[in-house]
C-alpha cells in the first residue's frame, strides 16, 4: 500500500457529479450498494473513502474480509466473493442532494446491473435511499423479502460517519448478520 494522500478543497469541488466504477464481478456473494459517492470518494476514485466512513471495519469485523482493508484495497474485494457499486453513480457532498427520481432510477440500473453478474444477496446500505429507491416505504434493516432481480435483499444502516444511530459496533452486528446468514 502507497502512502494515502487527502484530496484538496479544490480537487474535492471537481470531483463534484463524477462517477466512479464499480468493483464487481459475475457469481458475488454479496454486492454492497452504497447510495451515491461521496466527494471524497469521487476524487480518489475509491468507494467508502471518506476518513470515518465505518464500511471497511464493518466488513472485517463481521467476519466478511480476513483483515481490515482499506478503500486503496478495494480491488481485493472480488477475491472474497464481495462487490461494491451505489445506486446513484454520481457524487456530490450529501446524499439529501439527490433526488427521488434519482434513486428511483437507481434502482432499476442496480436490477440490471443484478440480471448481468447474478451476486446471490444485494446489502444496500442505507434504509431511507432504499425505502425511496424500491418504493418500500416500511423497508427495516434486515432480510427483505422481495428480489432484485435473482438476488436476495437485505438492508444494511449507512456506514457514513454523519449516521449516529449506529456505532460501529452496532454496524458491524448487522453486517455480521447478514454474514451469518449466508454460511
Amino acid at each position: 500500500m502507497g502512502v494515502v494522500t487527502r484530496p484538496t478543497r479544490a480537487e474535492l469541488d471537481a470531483a463534484r457529479d463524477r462517477t466512479i466504477p464499480d468493483v464487481i464481478a459475475p457469481g458475488l456473494a454479496v454486492l454492497f450498494c452504497g447510495i451515491n459517492p461521496s466527494l471524497y470518494s469521487a476524487a480518489t476514485g475509491r468507494h467508502f473513502a471518506r476518513p470515518g466512513n465505518r464500511f471497511w471495519p464493518a466488513l472485517h469485523l463481521s467476519g466478511f474480509t480476513p483483515r481490515l482493508l482499506g478503500p486503496q484495497e478495494q480491488d481485493l474485494l472480488p477475491g472474497f466473493g464481495l462487490g461494491v457499486t451505489n445506486l446513484v453513480a454520481r457524487a456530490t457532498a450529501r446524499a439529501d442532494e439527490l433526488s427521488p427520481a434519482e434513486l428511483v432510477s437507481g434502482g432499476e440500473r442496480l436490477r440490471a446491473l443484478v440480471e448481468e453478474y447474478r451476486p446471490r444477496v444485494v446489502a444496500v446500505v442505507g434504509v431511507t435511499a432504499y425505502r425511496v429507491a424500491f418504493g418500500m416505504p416500511d423497508a427495516r434493516v434486515g432480510a427483505r423479502p422481495e428480489t432484485v432481480g435473482p438476488a436476495a435483499v437485505w438492508v444494511l444502516p449507512n456506514p457514513s460517519g454523519l449516521n449516529a444511530h449506529y456505532q460501529l459496533p452496532e454496524l458491524a452486528a448487522e453486517f455480521r448478520v447478514l454474514r451469518q446468514s449466508m454460511e
